[in-house]
């Protein structure tokens, strides 16, 4: 059980890298003033978000995206407990 624990985190932690990386190309045709900056964050303590973002929709995009986060964090949560207890 702990090998498929290890190989999760370490396919998390490579897309984790993936997102930033991809995020960085995408931001570069900004600086050729040929793109709009817009952009936005999250912080999610326990199940509450608290959102931040330039313009609506960069919110809309934020909120939608933390509710699947917090989805997942609870089937992950319902299937842990059904299997280590």
């Amino acid at each position: 059980m702990s090998e498929h624990l290890w190989n999760i985190g370490i396919v998390l932690i490579l897309a984790g890298f993936l997102v930033t990386f991809v995020a960085i190309v995408l931001s570069l045709k900004t600086f050729k003033g040929k793109g709009k900056v817009r952009g936005g964050g999250a912080i999610i303590i326990g199940p509450f978000p608290i959102i931040v973002g330039t313009d609506k929709e960069s919110v809309k995009i934020l909120l939608l995206l933390s509710i699947v986060l917090i989805g997942l964090l609870l089937v992950f949560m319902a299937v842990s407990y059904l299997i280590f207890r």
